[in-house]
């Protein structure tokens, strides 16, 4: 009989298109945003002000469709690196069983995705077998309120980083 403690959880389709240039890889969607069914959901989760200050564009002030449309209007996709877990809660430290999403079909459907940037250490992880397909990477400090050592300040100007060097149609 599987209980709550280890019902997997199941992650989210990618946020692309034909366009996307650079993917923003999360670890896996915490509990709000699988409750909510959106990326990034939690309150205090600083992911759309950074991305605001990254992109010159007040992304909290839209609603979550918009705000996916204008992140693809810059050639910036969104996803995870687990397409399911179980987990307790909402920390990285807690997900445990991690299958990876298929990031083989995504690169054949998708071959304009260059760059590849990790919200977080979980995340970055894998970064090692991502170079190995060619990919071009860049950890990026967490948005997560679990990761306080750094102030939001200074998780922009890293997160900027984005921006560089850029793969372009």
């Amino acid at each position: 009989m599987q209980t709550k403690n280890d019902a997997v959880l199941q992650g989210f389709a990618p946020v692309v298109d034909q366009a996307t240039h650079t993917l923003i890889l999360g670890s896996f969607p915490g509990a709000a945003s699988l409750r909510l069914q959106q990326y990034y959901a939690f309150q205090h989760n600083q992911f759309w002000r950074l991305l605001s200050g990254v992109l010159k564009q007040d992304f909290t002030a839209l609603a979550y469709p918009d705000r996916l449309q204008a992140m693809l209007a810059h050639g910036i996709g969104l996803w995870d690196v687990f397409d399911a877990c179980q987990r307790q809660g909402s920390l990285d430290s807690a997900i445990r069983q991690g299958e990876l999403n298929d990031f083989g079909t995504l690169q054949k459907i998708y071959p304009n995705i260059k760059k590849l940037c990790f919200n977080g250490k979980t995340a970055g992880k894998m970064s090692a077998h991502f170079i190995q397909r060619g990919y071009q990477t860049l950890l990026l400090p967490s948005s997560s309120p679990a990761y306080a050592q750094m102030r939001m300040e200074e998780k922009l100007l890293k997160w900027q980083l984005i921006m560089e060097n850029n793969a372009k149609k």
